[in-house]
């Protein structure tokens, strides 16, 4: 049960960050509408006509912008064609008519409905906290939104306190299905029309794919340089060793403990390469520890403190947890080497069908794929999976790792 308690918690923070967020689009989208009715208004007198052109890039611009924040909190929402240069082709476009529906509703219930969202927590957190500062206000201004309340004593502040409580149950409740109906116009608005989307889909998978393989190939070659590199010579050397331990048992009998010394090293050496080979296709410790264990041992040998948080009930397909494995460890690693910072969380969850990892850490950012940090290597493992990859990294940090991967219902 407390269990079950937690998730709701968890899931109503989700809620108020996608609504946030979703109220950020609409405030963009309401200022687009509004730039919209200024452009109509001037081609009463003409002048608009030169300016519609700039409504379908505003509006194509707003639409992006919840494309990208839909695709961070579900499945990806591809984007249409580059918009027609001719005004009036434009408007003949089914896209630009979905986005231009889109950007009405979005920029007036979808900003009602963020201001609710937002404000439910915002009463939750004012009136329960009202207790503590009752004494500082005068009386005859009521209570926090309900200046009809006189609150004289401190009996009449726990009363605030009580309707704090119950805005922050009804925050609980309703900030999920809130958030699913400010997302759900732009989800069935936003998608390019049917057999666009799928055949970018089809372009999008065919490009990861191809990626894939890329990845597999460039995966045996570096296993194959490992093994001819390190472990090969390590068994040559023991197979000269061997030889030498041989021929000296009949010239120089006092030599072959020497010999059968500096053999066993190099055994050893062998067996120790070839262990850190085999960790390097499939880590066993997933095998005897799960995910949970295994992202807990790498975050107990990083160099910089890392706090680690695991919500993943059951287990993923083997590749996938391999693939959430390698990633934190490329990612830690990367953290350690170029970022100088002094803490990194992870933190890894499973939503439905869906196992979401994010690596964050104080570090100084500015961090790129093109810097031969690892990062395309990681982009490209994921792409593999069909996953997204997201990185943001603002000069003077944080650096925010976000990954999502299919894992099955």
């Amino acid at each position: 049960m407390p269990q079950e308690k937690w998730r709701r918690l968890r899931a109503a923070v989700d809620a108020l960050e996608r609504i946030v967020g979703g109220l950020g689009t609409a405030l963009l989208a309401l200022g687009a509408l509004v730039w919209t009715a200024v452009v109509a208004a001037l081609c009463l007198v003409g002048v608009g006509l030169f300016l519609v052109p700039t409504v379908f890039r505003v509006a194509r611009a707003v639409a992006d912008r919840e494309r990208a924040r839909l695709s961070r909190w579900g499945p990806a929402v591809i984007g249409p064609p580059p918009l027609p240069a001719d005004a009036r082709e434009a408007l003949r476009d089914p896209d630009v008519r979905r986005e231009l529906a889109w950007l009405a509703w979005h920029g007036t219930a979808g900003f009602l409905l963020g201001a609710i969202g937002i404000s439910l927590p915002v009463y939750a957190v004012e009136d329960g906290t009202f207790p503590l500062w009752f004494w500082a206000i005068d009386p005859e201004l009521g209570a926090p939104g309900m200046v009809w309340w006189r609150v004289d004593g401190l009996a009449g502040a726990l009363g605030v306190a009580l309707v704090g409580v119950g805005f922050a149950v009804v925050a609980v409740v309703l900030g999920p299905g809130i958030a699913r109906l400010q997302a759900a116009p732009g989800r069935r608005l936003l998608p390019p029309a049917g057999d666009v989307d799928l055949s970018r889909r089809v372009a999008e998978l065919t490009a990861t794919r191809a990626a894939a393989l890329d990845a597999h190939a460039a995966e045996l070659r570096r296993i194959e340089r490992s093994l001819h590199d390190g472990t090969q010579n390590r068994l040559v050397a023991l197979n000269v060793l061997i030889g030498a331990a041989r021929r000296a048992q009949i010239r120089n009998p006092d030599a072959v403990a020497d010999i059968l010394d500096r053999a066993q090293e190099a055994t050893e050496q062998a067996l120790a390469e070839l262990r850190t080979v085999v960790r390097g296709i499939l880590p066993p410790v997933l095998d005897d520890r799960g995910l949970v264990g295994a992202l807990a041992g790498l975050a107990g040998t990083c160099a910089v403190p890392c706090e680690i948080e695991v919500d993943v009930p059951g287990r993923c397909a083997v590749s996938v947890e391999a693939t959430a494995y390698f990633v934190v460890a490329e990612a830690l690693t990367n953290v350690v080497k170029h970022s100088g910072a002094t803490a990194v969380g992870v933190t890894v969850r499973r939503d439905g069908d869906r196992l979401r990892l994010r690596v964050t850490d104080d570090g100084t950012g500015g961090a790129e794929e093109s810097g031969g940090s690892g990062l395309g290597g990681i982009r490209r493992r994921v792409e593999a999976y069909d996953g997204r990859f997201l990185i943001s990294s603002p000069r003077g940090g944080p650096t925010t790792l976000d990954v999502e991967l299919p894992c099955g219902s």
